[in-house]
């Protein structure tokens, strides 16, 4: 009785654990003999009723043990519980072993319970099921899992494990010297996301002008920043920062960019007003000028248009319904629309293509090309010719084209113009060759014709009259010229 009882005390007394250290060292080996520990010590607290009643398995090894364990999770055997049940010697223990999975059990799943797979078993419910007690102690977390949030890593190691992809906080580096030196070590790394980062750090936890102050002499971080704040969107910050470094133009340019995001019409019309007097260059302040006059215009245009169209009182718009509105459209486009529906107004409109020619400044070759195209889509084919016939001092008219009569038959050709209207811009066109190939391309018959007859060119001729139709008045013209006694033909 004495030596139970000393046992007893000896039980209470002692301790089988280490004490937990952080010095601890976080191998494979010293997890392993932590566990083996952990799980021995499961016989040690259970009741002592069943001190002298062991579970063992074929092996002879308690169930549970981490040898156990190992054995279990590792064989590749396929023998069933049963054929192993029924070899047992007849000296074992009259206790059945656990029913075991070999493809469920691992370590971790062991000692917290949990198993992959919901139809397998867990460990303290099979302990539960047989009247044994668990006490499984929770083990502490791997170095691993926090070691990049408690460490002191220096601001060189911070980039680089930042370069590597790993999370680090940057928290830590409180003073304003610190962060110098994380966004100096940043930019030596030429890796523009961790400079990014960086960035975006100190841009929250230092005032503006400390941080611009500082960003004057380190113009590689500078430009990141700048460029950051353009594509976020983040106006405001920029236009301090633009300020602060009298960058006076490229501040002007970024807050009139602003009047992108503003869709109501009028107020965009008074944004662009306030921005004639930012410091733009001579130049781009008069593209301001332009693009505010411009609205102001379509604004007029768009009030007119949409109230004879409701009307119904034009004959133009109930022929051809306006597909979209004009306002914030481009100088081009308004340009387009005006000789579409406004052609044959008076300069002093509006409205105008002729006002909006001198208003801003188009050049002759942009308001030719824009007219031939809405005129010709709308078969205005006087109109067309209206276009490109002049008259000089004596009173005698002739046509001329800014834009080469060959780009005003491809334009013609586009929209369908018919034959007699192509011909006579084929005719225009100065060089042989290039007239030749188009009116050959668009079957103009007598321009081929009359080419050859004038190049004196046989051969070629009588060639191109077997590509006419036969019996037509193109095969009789042909076969008239090749006729004629008069022509000195060349071949």
């Amino acid at each position: 009785m004495s030596r139970a009882r000393a046992d007893e005390e000896e039980y209470w007394h002692s301790s089988k654990f280490r004490a937990f250290t952080f010095d601890d060292e976080d191998d494979e080996l010293s997890q392993l003999k932590e566990t083996k520990r952990a799980v021995n010590s499961l016989r040690d607290i259970v009741d002592d009723d069943d001190d002298d009643l062991e579970k063992v398995s074929w092996s002879g090894e308690p169930v549970g043990s981490i040898s156990w364990s190992i054995r279990e999770t590792a064989s590749s055997s396929t023998t069933s519980l049963e054929s192993r049940d029924s070899s047992l010697p007849k000296g074992s223990s009259s206790y059945t072993a656990l029913p075991k999975q070999a493809s469920s059990y691992s370590l971790s799943n062991l000692f917290k319970g949990r198993n992959k797979l919901p139809s397998f078993q867990s460990l303290s419910d099979a302990l539960s099921d047989t009247g044994v007690k668990n006490y499984a102690p929770e083990l502490r977390r791997p170095k691993a899992e926090y070691k990049d949030y408690s460490s002191d890593w220096s601001p060189k190691d911070t980039v680089r494990r930042m370069q590597r992809g790993k999370v680090c906080s940057l928290e830590r580096f409180r003073s304003l010297q610190d962060k110098l030196v994380l966004l100096d070590e940043a930019v030596a790394g030429n890796d523009g996301n961790v400079i990014t980062a960086v960035l975006i750090f100190l841009k929250r936890t230092l005032r503006k002008e400390f941080l611009f102050r500082e960003l004057v002499v380190r113009q590689v971080a500078l430009c990141h920043l700048i460029h950051f704040l353009k594509e976020t969107g983040e106006q405001k910050f920029l236009l301090d920062l633009l300020r602060f470094l009298d960058r006076t133009e490229e501040f002007a340019l970024s807050q009139y960019r602003e009047h992108l995001s503003i869709q109501d019409v009028e107020k965009r019309r008074e944004f662009l007003k306030g921005c004639i007097g930012l410091p733009f260059s001579a130049e781009d302040t008069a593209h301001v000028q332009d693009h505010y006059t411009l609205l102001e215009r379509q604004i007029i245009i768009e009030s007119s248009d949409r109230r004879l169209e409701k009307e119904g009182g034009s004959e133009i718009f109930r022929k051809y319904p306006r597909k979209a509105s004009i306002l914030n459209m481009p100088l081009v486009t308004t340009l387009y629309y005006s000789c579409f529906y406004h052609y044959t107004e008076a300069e002093g409109t509006y409205s105008s293509p002729t006002n909006l020619k001198k208003t801003f400044k188009i050049p002759d070759k942009q308001y030719v090309l824009t007219a031939l195209a809405a005129r010709a889509k709308l078969r205005a084919w006087n109109d067309v010719d209206a276009l490109f016939t002049t008259k000089n001092w004596l009173g005698y008219t002739k046509k001329k084209a800014p834009i080469g009569f060959h780009r005003v038959v491809e334009i013609l050709q586009r929209n369908n113009a018919p034959v007699q209207v192509l011909q006579e811009y084929v005719r225009l066109v100065e060089d042989v060759e290039t007239r030749l190939n188009l009116a050959t391309k668009y079957k103009c018959h007598d321009v081929v014709i009359d080419t050859y007859r004038d190049l004196k060119d046989r051969i070629q001729l009588t060639a191109y009259r077997c590509k006419v139709e036969r019996g037509s008045a193109e095969e009789e013209k042909i076969d008239s010229i090749l006729n004629n006694m008069q022509i000195r033909w060349k071949n």
